[in-house]
């Protein structure tokens, strides 16, 4: 652990990709794009005025905010900002307590009351841990590849729903099960992050896709709880290159009231697993030279009653 400690601190200290001669160190997070604020309101962005090269992305909660100010002293200034900045916003994290049962839920008998800790409340080893991978971002290419690569939200041209074989389903749980162990991170590689955002138009971007993406079905979600149940472990959390782990057609629900939306969230939520949401890169942990050993590392925000934040995701792959 010291040297895993001292590696660690020279990978973000020193900015570097390679910690050291055995280790490589992948950046598992897209940039957050920051505005200006507005002068009627400096809670809200002003799109008209990014910095560099921020385009705007659909978001919950609003575009980020900077606002910049100066402390002067006899040889020049110190920039200081001042950031608005919403929790579920670009690759992010949300913490258990994320979601919320009603009573209705509650009466069931299918709610776990997990530990449903909220960010200020976690400690070191929720956010640290072993990579498991799954990767079908070859299935994902197959089925892109009949519309020239470029999804379609009409499944009868690219087809992610649930009982598609291109999302994550019970099998590819079952093929992972003996690596499932208390604390390590599932990483589900689809190849979905080159379509991050591309505009302002949340459903109809090609990262939303009218919600046919593609993620973890609930077969899938069913089926991990069962192992974890059967194991009596529990899992740190899932990380996914989509804008939320399920696939399109879980999270969407049955219709146009979310009746039965978010599978994963609902039930891994309430159970304490958390989930790392818009991460990108993750295919790079399959060409790492030790793949089997890649540490996730998500460095999440510690603030007070929060239900999740924007995180600066790594992982650390090498003996």
């Amino acid at each position: 652990m010291k040297y895993f400690a001292m590696t660690l601190v020279a990978a973000i200290g020193f900015g570097c990709t390679v910690a050291n001669a055995d280790m490589v160190t992948i950046d598992l997070t897209h940039p957050i794009p920051t505005f200006a604020p507005s002068e009627e309101d400096p809670m809200k962005a002003d799109l008209s005025k990014p910095y560099l090269d921020s385009v705007p992305i659909p978001t919950f909660g609003g575009q980020a905010v900077l606002s910049i100010g100066q402390f002067p002293t006899s040889q020049g200034a110190f920039d200081l900002g001042t950031l608005v900045l919403a929790e579920h916003h670009g690759t992010h994290m949300d913490t258990a307590g994320h979601y919320l049962n009603d009573d209705s839920s509650q009466e069931d008998g299918t709610v776990a009351n997990g530990d449903r800790r909220l960010a200020h409340q976690l400690d070191a080893s929720d956010l640290i841990g072993k990579a498991v991978m799954i990767d079908i971002s070859g299935r994902v290419d197959t089925e892109l590849a009949k519309n020239g690569g470029t999804p379609s939200a009409d499944r009868g041209i690219t087809d992610f729903s649930n009982n598609s074989n291109n999302v994550v389903n019970a099998d590819d749980i079952n093929a992972i099960a003996d690596k499932i162990e208390d604390g390590v991170w599932l990483v589900i590689n689809t190849g979905w992050s080159r379509f991050y955002f591309s505009g302002v138009d949340f459903a109809k971007d090609p990262y939303i896709n009218g919600f046919n993406y593609p993620g973890i079905n609930k077969a899938a979600v069913d089926r991990l709880i069962e192992i974890m149940d059967e194991k009596g472990v529990l899992i740190n959390g899932i990380v996914a290159d989509n804008i939320g782990v399920d696939s399109g057609e879980s999270s969407v629900g049955d219709d146009d009231k979310w009746t039965n939306s978010w599978h994963a969230h609902v039930r891994l939520l309430q159970r304490g697993v958390k989930m790392v949401e818009n991460a990108t890169n993750l295919g790079q942990l399959l060409l790492a030279d030790n793949a089997e050993n890649c540490t996730i590392i998500v460095g999440a925000p510690k603030h007070v009653r929060g239900t999740g934040g924007p995180s600066r995701v790594l992982a650390m792959c090498g003996t």
